[in-house]
């Protein structure tokens, strides 16, 4: 007699059991409130433009003119805005409007963000 199990045969009982703990699972620790901010920063330092960007504005002393960004990308002024709208909202940048003018600065976090980035590679 062949044991040997069709393909068409289902697995005995005890082979469908899920794996088995040695007691309870800690729950996550994060909440979703916080899995919700590291998910923006994180999509918000995914791309290499806005990377850059916070590089930039966290090696400055001084808050820059959106102009004086634009000068070192190749993207036109509405897609620099647009970066940089993405950066604001994660909390990894702010400005403030002088007249007609924005002027960024990398926030605290985002430079301890771009710290920790860094130290990936």
């Amino acid at each position: 007699m062949d044991t040997a199990q069709s393909p068409t045969e289902k697995p005995a009982e005890e082979e469908l059991a899920c794996c088995a703990s040695d007691g309870p699972l800690s729950p996550p620790a994060l909440v979703p409130s916080e899995t919700d901010t590291l998910a923006e920063r994180l999509k918000a330092l995914a791309d290499p433009t806005r990377l850059r960007m916070l590089d930039l504005l966290a090696q400055q002393s001084a808050a820059l003119c959106v102009c004086e960004i634009n000068e070192h990308f190749a993207q036109r002024q509405p897609t620099i805005s647009h970066h940089l709208r993405i950066l604001r909202e994660a909390g990894l940048i702010d400005c403030e409007k002088r007249g007609v003018w924005a002027y960024y600065w990398a926030t605290e976090s985002g430079s301890e963000w771009l710290s920790a980035v860094k130290g990936l590679r």
